[in-house]
């Protein structure tokens, strides 16, 4: 049984990772959002905006085996109509909260014997997606400190991965999911003729904190339809 943090988890991905993750181990959650599924897991439930709050205020495991930070935005505009505050405030969430949060367990996460880092970002921080500069910018970012952190904490065998999901069925996507025209042709736009759902990435998180993945790190992981890597 491993000690995970999950930043995020009050929906989508996040929710359905700790639904995931709550039947074999001990996880700790911080959402801004609490609603009552989320209080229906077994999971220590902190209800938190990450970039405000004060972490200090939570009572962490003194080892953590895992920390998946989750917390993303759909800021989709014609770049002219992309403010400067839009990119602040991605970059903040996609980045920044990301740093905070590991920069504070960083501790905890040495003394694992096995300890695993999980960012997400999105296909769109590797393909040229209209619409998509705020939020690729801070996701190529989330991508390039991925990497650095994997180099950096490998020598103290804590291992960090990233996730770049396409076009997911959770309430972020909702407006962009909102009629089954929409549905249907978001799926087009995929080889695999679909989009992704939050258990499909839950499982590629949950496997990434395994000790089955002990081998790998600084991977950028698309879960994505063939999106990322095919062409129609």
């Amino acid at each position: 049984m491993k000690n995970i943090v999950i930043v995020g988890c009050g929906q989508g991905i996040g929710f359905s990772t700790a639904k995931i993750l709550s039947e074999n181990h001990k996880v700790t959650g911080i959402s801004r959002t609490e609603n009552s599924e989320i209080k229906k897991l077994n999971i220590s439930f902190h209800q938190m905006d990450i970039l405000s709050g004060n972490l200090d205020e939570i009572n962490f495991p003194d080892v953590v085996d895992g920390l998946v930070y989750v917390p993303g935005s759909i800021n989709l505009k014609p770049f002219n109509r992309l403010s400067v505050d839009d990119f602040k405030n991605d970059f903040e969430i996609n980045v920044l909260g990301a740093v905070k949060t590991v920069q504070k367990l960083l501790p905890n996460l040495k003394k694992s014997e096995s300890a695993s880092i999980i960012l997400f970002s999105s296909v769109a921080a590797k393909l040229g997606m209209p619409f998509h500069a705020s939020v690729s910018a801070s996701k190529s970012a989330l991508e390039g400190l991925t990497k650095s952190l994997a180099a950096e904490l490998s020598t103290q065998k804590i291992r960090v991965n990233c996730i770049a999901p396409s076009l997911t069925d959770t309430n972020l996507a909702s407006q962009l999911l909102s009629t089954p025209e929409k549905r249907e042709a978001s799926g087009k736009r995929h080889p695999l003729q679909r989009v992704g759902n939050a258990g499909e990435m839950a499982k590629m998180t949950e496997f990434l904190l395994s000790d089955n993945a002990s081998w790998i790190t600084g991977q950028i992981i698309g879960i994505d339809g063939g999106m990322g890597s095919t062409k129609l």
